[in-house]
């Protein structure tokens, strides 16, 4: 059948339609192993186009503002994002507590996408984003410098079994723990950049593993458990985080992370969990708040802070058996906060003390033959 279009019309359209095709294509690329495509401003994934190395700078695709280093009186501080869209609020902590200095983004995928996001949110001297993406990008001493140098640092979403490949062990750990505890700078996360912020962590360098597939099995090879081998960030030693909280249902893989770490290592953890567009800002005593976009009508914005107990052994933990975690319904207590523009409730990370939490509802969760339960206090 003879299209209605002359011979060069079709070629002008299907380059049009070849062009666009890509440009969508290009846009939703560099989505990290969770299959979930970030397209707002400053998400893990970033949508600006191609990377461009900055001259002089290894590892860096992007600055704004002055390259010149400067020297600021900061506040620490930490930020566990959930993923998803970025929550502006929190991001206004952190430049509030930079002194309005340096802010490095590093990332090991994906663009420079936070410079004019974090940039347009407050006043600073520079953003700038380093992909570092190889250990030898990783003890490079002028990467690593930039890092020291830097009065906030945020690590971006992505993949964290990447982070372990190329961060874990080199120069960038080093200077990446030098912020926390020394220079004690505002430091934050997203996703898989909160992920690896907490003593205890969960890789994924099998596959990400869902709640009823760890829950049938909590020694299934996709439940790749780490501790403290990596990064030390006050507070969190004993802190093992979780992302894309219930928009991917993850309440049940986390019990079984917490009934692991019990059983394995004889660590009464905590988890800290955030939704997506929830971020948990903690200051430097210890005191967090919880920010993000709640409403009626978008109810997906709370953080869980969840407590085991050592005396409480789960009933039955073992390869290829469902979880039995009862303990007369109360095998691990469970406070949740819903999110605040202003910053919801308040929970005090550095002692986990029931009695100071306020602003939100205590639970109890119970695992029985693989299957979550769960009731209000």
């Amino acid at each position: 059948m003879l299209s209605q279009y002359p011979v060069n019309e079709i070629s002008i359209m299907q380059k049009f339609t070849l062009f666009f095709t890509i440009s969508i294509c290009f846009s939703m690329a560099a989505c990290g192993k969770s299959g979930t495509v970030e397209i707002t401003p400053g998400t893990e994934s970033g949508t600006t186009g191609p990377a461009i190395p900055t001259k002089g700078r290894p590892a860096s695709i992007g600055i704004v503002g002055d390259s010149s280093n400067v020297n600021k009186t900061v506040t620490g501080g930490m930020v566990l994002m959930g993923g998803g869209r970025d929550v502006d609020a929190a991001f206004k902590w952190m430049i509030d507590r930079s002194g309005g200095g340096d802010v490095v983004i590093i990332r090991a995928s994906g663009t420079d996408a936070y410079n004019p996001y974090i940039n347009g949110l407050g006043t600073v001297n520079s953003v700038e984003t380093l992909k570092i993406d190889s250990r030898n990008l990783a003890d490079n001493d002028t990467v690593v410098n930039i890092i020291r140098n830097a009065e906030m640092l945020f690590i971006a979403g992505g993949d964290q079994a990447n982070y372990m490949t190329y961060w874990k062990g080199t120069k960038i750990e080093n200077a990446i723990n030098y912020l926390l505890n020394e220079k004690k700078v505002p430091v934050g996360g997203t996703s898989a950049g909160c992920a690896i912020l907490g003593g205890l962590y969960y890789s994924g360098e099998n596959g990400s593993v869902t709640s009823p597939e760890a829950l049938q099995n909590p020694y299934v090879n996709t439940v790749t458990l780490y501790n403290n081998d990596f990064l030390k960030a006050p507070y969190l030693q004993q802190v093992i985080t979780d992302q894309h909280y219930l928009t991917r249902e993850r309440e049940g893989r986390s019990l079984v992370f917490a009934a692991r770490i019990l059983k394995d290592w004889n660590i009464a953890t905590k988890v800290i969990a955030t939704d997506e567009r929830t971020a948990v800002c903690i200051d430097q005593d210890g005191k967090a708040k919880i920010y993000g976009d709640y409403s009626d009508t978008r109810p997906y914005s709370y953080a869980y802070f969840i407590l085991t107990d050592i005396t409480k052994a789960p009933e039955q933990l073992a390869a290829s058996k469902p979880l039995n975690w009862n303990r007369g319904g109360k095998a691990v207590a469970v406070y949740e906060i819903a999110a605040s523009v202003n910053g919801g409730g308040a929970f005090n990370v550095s002692n986990f003390n029931q009695a100071e939490a306020t602003g939100g509802k205590w639970y109890w969760w119970w695992a029985e033959n693989g299957v979550l339960n769960k009731k209000e206090q």
